[in-house]
């Protein structure tokens, strides 16, 4: 039991988003005839290493990673941003404790960094601790002022879906789809909340906005079939069914459909 608890949770957490921030390539030199625009350099310079290190990090380039990590260290080591980058580092890694370490430090230097609290709450989801998981999204998801707010509640809505807090998934669901109409993760969490309430036509239209922003997953495609059997549009029907057996042959919704036909 324990197995099959911690294989659903893994899956779960890997469907969570760290926050990265796009990639800078801009030159820094250190100008020494002006202190002034020595401390901005210094400062384009550390911002600089820390989206090198944060894109390394995406790509799972370990190696240059640390190296730019290594170099924003150099520039100012009690950045937490720094720590952040190191804890990101770490956890790809496999490192949790150290991973642990610097994402509190991080957040012990600057309690209002959203995008640490959002990665920590990630952090603590991978290691099946999703109600400290929750406070940690809930906390990000609560700054009005943190720009990837969405990411906050969409990462809350699945802890809280994890954890059987249904309302608080749909709640934030909602609220993470208003901010960003476009994003793919709420649209197919709420089509399926829909689905499970029997409101068919919401969850159809959840759908069909998930659709236009993303090619379809193999949930999507097992989605979309049950809906369209309860429309009763069987051609319809047919032609997702064939699509799912095509595209996604050995996903358990293509099983799930197989029961369904030999019910």
């Amino acid at each position: 039991m324990l197995k099959l608890i911690d294989a659903r949770f893994a899956k779960y957490s890997s469907q969570l988003v760290l926050v990265l921030s796009a990639l800078v390539f801009t030159g820094c030199v250190v100008t020494e005839s002006n202190p002034s625009e020595a401390v901005v350099d210094k400062n384009k310079a550390l911002e600089t290493r820390i989206q090198l290190t944060l894109g390394y990090i995406s790509q799972g380039n370990r190696d240059s990673a640390r190296t730019n990590l290594n170099k924003a260290r150099d520039i100012n080591p009690n950045d937490p941003r720094v720590n952040n980058a190191a804890g990101m580092l770490y956890q790809l890694e496999g490192e949790p404790a150290r991973a642990e370490e610097e994402f509190k430090a991080a957040l012990r230097k600057a309690p209002d960094f959203s995008a640490a609290r959002n990665n920590y709450g990630v952090f603590l989801a991978s290691r099946a601790r999703a109600e400290e998981a929750l406070e940690q999204f809930q906390i990000a998801a609560n700054d009005l002022e943190y720009d990837r707010r969405q990411v906050a509640l969409t990462n809350l809505g699945q802890t809280a879906l994890k954890l059987g807090l249904r309302d608080k998934a749909k709640a934030s669901f909602s609220q993470a789809f208003r901010l960003d109409p476009r994003a793919s993760i709420p649209l197919i969490e709420l089509a399926d909340l829909e689905f499970q309430d029997r409101e068919y036509s919401k969850a159809k239209s959840y759908l069909d906005l998930y659709n236009k922003v993303t090619k379809a997953s193999s949930r999507s495609l097992w989605l979309a079939i049950r809906l369209e059997r309860i429309f009763g549009n069987a051609d319809r029907e047919a032609s997702l069914a064939l699509a799912l057996k095509n595209l996604y042959p050995y996903s358990a919704e293509y099983l799930e459909y197989k029961r369904l036909l030999d019910e």
